[in-house]
């Protein structure tokens, strides 16, 4: 089994995390944007090759590596609602990242306006929920944490009015499998 990813990605850290909380043995490859471009149909990271099966999306890959191992992935619906929440905040934070990099003025559109307020009522919809300070923790925990980390490591989110997250974080920051995977610095 091969991952393709970067390190910095927090979909590809999240997807880093299950491999070792599943002890799945898998080659882990250092992927850049040009090669992710032309190695898969969705021009992003991670993807993953397992025999045959290719998958193409963090979501996919995570209920895979579970599944192969005998865990649940999102058994209840309010689980998936939470992933989902989270995830949408994570690609509003990714997007707005991106075109602010390539010099777009994000004041500037009433879309990326709105992609702003999505992020905030999603950080305050996500800080109300409970949250454990200590392991075990679901994969809704672990991609809201690969959420957090990221969007601070790159200035993009601030998470100092919401409490509940702030203290979520530096719990599951303790969590062995969230260090080894942590962003180089």
């Amino acid at each position: 089994m091969k991952l393709y990813g970067s390190y910095t990605s927090p979909f590809v850290r999240h997807c880093r995390i299950a491999l070792i909380e599943t002890n799945c043995a898998c080659e882990f490859i250092e992927t850049d944007q040009a090669a992710s471009a032309t190695q898969s149909p969705t021009k992003r990271v991670p993807f993953l090759e397992d025999g045959d099966l290719f998958l193409t999306d963090s979501t996919a890959i995570l209920k895979h590596l579970r599944e192969k191992a005998g865990q649940p992935f999102l058994a209840k619906t309010t689980e998936l609602n939470d992933f989902c929440i989270i995830n949408t905040a994570l690609d509003s934070t990714v997007n707005l990242f991106f075109l602010q990099r390539d010099g777009v003025d994000l004041q500037a559109h009433e879309y990326t306006r709105r992609q702003a307020a999505r992020i905030e009522s999603s950080l305050a919809e996500l800080n109300a929920l409970k949250l454990p300070t200590q392991a075990p923790y679901s994969d809704v925990h672990l991609r809201l944490a690969c959420y957090l980390a990221w969007g601070l490591f790159r200035n993009r989110i601030n998470i100092d009015e919401h409490e509940n997250l702030q203290h979520f974080l530096a719990g599951i920051q303790q969590y062995q499998p969230f260090k080894d995977t942590a962003i180089p610095t």
